[in-house]
């Protein structure tokens, strides 16, 4: 039996220390991966179903093969992963900005697998992914002005709670009309949300893209009795030409 408590690593980031921890559940018989960002939790292992939802919707909102898709925000890598589940995807590029959680993956620290490296399709590259979806360069730094199929963006709790000031105008109609600018007519942007559906915010896609909707993803926290929690998935079309 494993060791109940491990804390993997812990470092000073601009944004406040990251900790990857493990802790043993014995009541699930299973460890559980967290991040934390100071002492706010990030992401856990035990709980992913709508971070792979983010991918899964927003993956069958395409049509087409050899797809160009981006995510913003590593973590623990399920949204990435579940990307890479698909074969009409032919490129994953991963944004994330904190040197840690990417030596994570590099070193085999988190649970994921088999790892995001094993998969040829898939690049993880350090930078601001606020910065640069305001930027005309976008993501991909090999290739300035490169367009997407898919953006996938798994980083704020929700557009209204943000981890720190570098998203602050991302998600008002400028900073999303900068972001569309990085997608092909016809993509999918996608935005997972801690909280349940704000029409608002659907609304102001709306008019960014010309579509959107939002879908609730429900699961069950074993922890809490098996109690019911519901996140959101938004998903936001641009307008083909």
């Amino acid at each position: 039996m494993s060791a109940l408590f491990e804390e993997i690593d812990y470092r000073p980031t601009p944004i406040g220390p990251i900790s990857l921890r493990r802790r043993r559940i014995l009541s699930l018989d299973r460890d559980v991966y967290e991040i934390l960002l100071g002492d706010e939790h990030l992401m856990s292992s035990l709980f992913t179903e709508s971070e792979e939802a983010l991918a899964r919707i927003g993956i069958a909102d395409l049509a087409g093969d050899k797809l160009d898709v981006v995510v913003g925000g590593l973590g623990l890598g399920y949204t990435a992963q579940e990307v890479l589940r698909h074969d009409r995807v032919g490129s994953l590029l991963v944004v994330e900005f904190l040197e840690a959680v990417i030596d994570w993956h590099a070193d085999g620290l988190v649970p994921l697998t088999p790892a995001l490296s094993a998969d040829g399709r898939c690049r993880i590259v350090q930078g601001d992914f606020f910065a640069m979806a305001a930027s005309e360069a976008g993501f991909d730094p090999g290739t300035p002005g490169r367009r997407f199929h898919a953006i996938l963006i798994d980083i704020d709790h929700a557009p209204d709670m943000l981890l720190d000031d570098r998203s602050e105008g991302f998600y008002a109609e400028a900073g999303l009309t900068r972001l569309a600018n990085h997608l092909h007519p016809g993509g999918v942007m996608g935005l997972w949300s801690n909280d349940l559906p704000d029409q608002r915010f659907t609304d102001r896609l709306t008019r960014v893209f010309g579509r959107a909707r939002a879908e609730t993803v429900t699961f069950n926290n074993p922890l809490q009795d098996n109690k019911p929690f519901t996140q959101t998935v938004y998903l936001a079309r641009k307008e083909p030409e």
